[in-house]
């Protein structure tokens, strides 16, 4: 489900008129780096980041804490969870995000 759901939010990214590209820090990846009129954004998916130790969570946001900028950085997931921040990267229920421009 994990890939699809990707694949969403890249068509979606597309949709919206973004430059879509692949992103890569040190060893990790970030899954889209987008360039619009707002200038550059981050986005991790995940179809979940809840688990017992918190190891999924650390594992998805750890690319995104690796880029020094401060551009816009979200962790979009199926997570029915309220709007979270940590350390800046707003993790958003990724359909309430589809929902929303």
């Amino acid at each position: 489900m994990g890939h699809i759901l990707e694949n969403v939010v890249f068509l979606e990214l597309l949709r919206r008129g973004y430059e879509v590209y692949i992103g890569k820090v040190g060893n990790t990846g970030v899954d889209f780096v987008v360039i619009g009129d707002e200038g550059e954004q981050y986005y991790q998916v995940a179809y979940t980041v809840i688990d017992t130790t918190g190891e999924t969570l650390r594992r998805e946001l750890a690319p995104l804490m690796a880029i020094r900028d401060h551009n816009p950085k979200f962790l979009l997931t199926m997570d029915n969870a309220p709007l979270t921040s940590h350390d800046g990267i707003k993790q958003v229920n990724v359909l309430d995000w589809l929902l929303n421009r």
